[in-house]
């Protein structure tokens, strides 16, 4: 695909991945995804903003085949999806200067090994003209690290992202149409990498408010030309309340926990509170993230493995620890044979979780009668605790 017009001057570049379907060897891409840069031509400068994948360098190099130079190459974020073409690029135009926080510098010598001498650092606010077209850097370190910057475009009123309101979508569209689908691609992405850093990214938001935006252009999925549906999502996710919702992640070897598990989201569901079951085998850890992302009570399903909980259920843990959710409360049920840990090691895994632990329901074997009652019992519990937290 050749590069895009969206203002005179400025053009889309980049690269569709139709078929990539994992990303940084963990992430599931069920619509693959797409490598944005952007091209700013001024009457004196021309600025390239970010590359591309590696796996994709000979499509942004042919759609640059006509650009007879580049003087900036701003790079907002040194994660070798956006950064990993820049040696092809400086190759291609070796006058050119890397355009960079001074952390992005020292992350990109160390990744890309790139000379010292072809960079350029700005500090925040710093502003780069290139003739009837000024680069306006705002660092927004978190967004998803610590050393990311976003490009506002003055004369255009264009912010260029990066990673900051992406989704992973693969489509010929540039700008947002189908909104339905970009907000679960967006939730979905933001679960993924953006939510341990909810604090700094609303202080982030807040910062970019200062800006008359009319486009957001970020480096992966579509264009926004109706800015405020990515960013009042955004809000919503970093700082509006839990759900009237209870995610359970589980694992079941032999279906008692499974039995437990199914027990208990129908007394949920009685007591008027939504259930999501994640059978973590089969699971497709995306939805999980934007169930975490949401839910007001985790509940692990776990059985026992050598003593243990086993190494799925201690996942779940792991990753919900990692990803920080807004739960407030938490408890653990399964099943075990012959004895364990399952309920001391998973709570001794999330200590970034600050979280009421309600009282686990773990039998021996097959739930009898007495479980049973004691999962109604939870159920009741949780449904309480929602009310009294007036969870939605």
């Amino acid at each position: 695909m050749d590069k895009r017009k969206m203002r005179d001057g400025v053009y889309w570049l980049g690269a569709i991945d139709w078929k990539r379907r994992l990303f940084d060897s963990l992430i599931p891409l069920p619509d693959g995804t797409s490598y944005n840069a952007y091209l700013v031509e001024g009457t004196e400068k021309v600025a390239l903003l970010d590359t591309v994948d590696p796996s994709m360098a000979a499509t942004l190099l042919a759609q640059l085949a006509g650009i007879s130079k580049i003087d900036y190459l701003i790079s907002h974020h040194a994660e070798q999806d956006h950064s990993g073409c820049l040696g092809p690029v400086l190759e291609k135009y070796p006058e050119a200067k890397v355009v960079s926080t001074p952390r992005a510098k020292d992350m990109l010598i160390d990744l890309l090994h790139l000379p010292e001498d072809a960079f350029l650092t700005v500090v925040d606010g710093e502003r780069l003209p290139l003739g009837g077209k000024t680069l306006h850097f705002v660092y927004t370190p978190w967004v998803h690290w610590p050393e990311t910057m976003v490009t506002y475009l003055e004369e255009d009123r264009i912010l260029f992202s990066c990673d900051f309101f992406g989704s992973h979508i693969a489509t010929s569209d540039l700008y947002v149409g189908d909104e339905g689908r970009v907000a679960e691609a967006a939730k979905r992405y933001f679960a993924e990498i953006m939510a341990p850093f909810r604090p700094q990214i609303e202080k982030n938001l807040d910062k970019l408010a200062a800006y008359d935006i009319g486009i957001i252009a970020p480096s992966h999925g579509q264009v926004y030309d109706r800015p405020s549906f990515i960013v009042d999502l955004y809000r919503e996710w970093v700082s509006g309340p839990p759900k009237n919702l209870v995610a359970i992640p589980y694992v079941s070897m032999h279906g008692s926990t499974e039995k437990m598990v199914e027990h208990l989201a129908a007394a949920l569901v009685d007591s008027g509170v939504r259930v999501e079951l994640f059978d973590l085998p089969v699971t497709d850890t995306g939805k999980l993230a934007m169930a975490l992302l949401d839910a007001g009570t985790l509940v692990v399903g776990v059985c026992t493995v050598l003593g243990g909980p086993h190494p799925l259920a201690a996942y779940a843990a792991f990753l919900a620890n990692a990803l920080r959710p807004k739960a407030r409360f938490l408890s653990i049920v399964g099943s075990y044979s012959w004895g364990g840990r399952a309920v001391e090691t998973l709570t001794g895994m999330i200590p970034n979780l600050k979280v009421e632990i309600l009282e686990p329901v773990l039998c021996k074997g097959l739930p009898r009668e007495a479980d049973l009652q004691a999962l109604d019992e939870l159920a009741a519990t949780i449904a309480q605790k929602h009310r009294e937290q007036e969870l939605d």
